[in-house]
């Protein structure tokens, strides 16, 4: 275990830097909004940060196991919007059940990871390739069910849109919120409690190593993209229930959007390193920047683009500084 020493004798593990980093970046940008704008330090903007991206957290969520072994996924803004066309088409054109079309999606997207990461694994592909053509594969998919955005009237779709939880201080929140948190609780416990946490965080850090050691390997990399597929799928339910629609051209550039929120996160795109706690400071990040633009009125909307880019660059230099200064290099 690196640390680094301060002239106050605390000590931080070198994997924490860009964790705290990305934390005093979010304070200070939650102070200065608050600040220039009274309304912006609401309790209620805070909950609204993860009502809007909710979905964003589940899809990143799922990110982090892949990046975590050492890999990368294009797919998941695709395989979300595929999502969200399946469950529009079969409930409004096939009127089938509810209760059987979210099962039927999830297993739709666990399926397509499960399909990424066999053929990364045993054909020895890289990653970027394979999820590459998992992306064209759902977001033509999505164009063959309906060209057109379709609109979803399921009594159980809008109810769940329309639903707030009261909370204390007239504040509300959203189920989504809640499946968020949900799936945020259930990763912190697989990625640290269990033998299957502990081997994606050993396949990223050495895979060679992990294989010698006896961890099965083959099943921990395509378990990781299964996870992934089935939080983006997941991801693209909880759009649709926020949007009450489905498009094949929502969901673009979620993937970048994922990507960037695991790494401003702390999370290494090499691998081995990171926490799904700084994930959802990345994506609180992200959130932040956007709530920001809005509460200011006169700026682009592109200028999210242009902060996150700014973002990414500065915590791919930090991480590589942070690499580079370890002992023996």
């Amino acid at each position: 275990m690196t640390v680094l020493g301060t002239r106050t004798g605390v000590r931080i593990r070198r994997d924490h830097v860009a964790v705290l980093v990305t934390l005093g970046l979010l304070v200070a940008m939650f102070t200065a909004g608050s600040i220039a704008y009274p309304a912006f330090g609401s309790g209620q903007v805070v909950i609204d940060l993860f009502i809007d991206n909710g979905f964003l957290l589940v899809i990143a969520i799922g990110m982090t196991f892949v990046i975590l072994t050492g890999g990368i996924d294009l797919s998941v803004g695709a395989v979300a919007a595929l999502s969200a066309m399946l469950c529009a088409f079969l409930l409004e054109r096939w009127h089938w059940p509810v209760a059987v079309v979210l099962p039927l999606v999830l297993l739709v997207g666990a399926g397509i990871g499960f399909a990424m990461g066999y053929v990364i694994h045993h054909f020895e592909i890289q990653p970027f390739i394979a999820t590459l053509a998992g992306m064209f594969l759902a977001r033509g998919l999505c164009f063959v069910i309906s060209v057109n955005q379709i609109s979803i009237k399921n009594p159980f779709f809008t109810e769940w849109a329309q639903t707030r939880i009261p909370l204390p201080g007239d504040m509300n929140l959203t189920p989504t919120v809640l499946i968020a948190l949900a799936v945020l609780a259930a990763a912190f416990w697989t990625l640290h409690y269990t033998r299957f946490g502990r081997g994606v965080y050993a396949v990223g850090g050495n895979a060679q190593s992990a294989l010698l050691m006896g961890l099965p390997v083959t099943r921990i990399r395509i378990g990781a993209y299964v996870v992934s597929g089935l939080c983006s799928a997941l991801g693209g339910v909880l759009f649709a229930f926020y949007t009450i629609s489905a498009s094949g051209l929502h969901a673009v550039g979620t993937e970048l959007d994922a990507i960037a929120a695991v790494v401003i996160g702390g999370t290494l795109l090499t691998g081995g390193s990171g926490y799904v706690l700084g994930t959802v400071l990345g994506v609180m990040l992200l959130g932040t920047i956007q709530t920001l633009l809005r509460f200011q009125g006169t700026l682009s909307s592109w200028w999210t683009r242009i902060a996150i880019g700014a973002l990414l660059l500065l915590f791919i230099v930090l991480q590589r500084l942070l690499g580079s200064s370890r002992p023996g290099r």
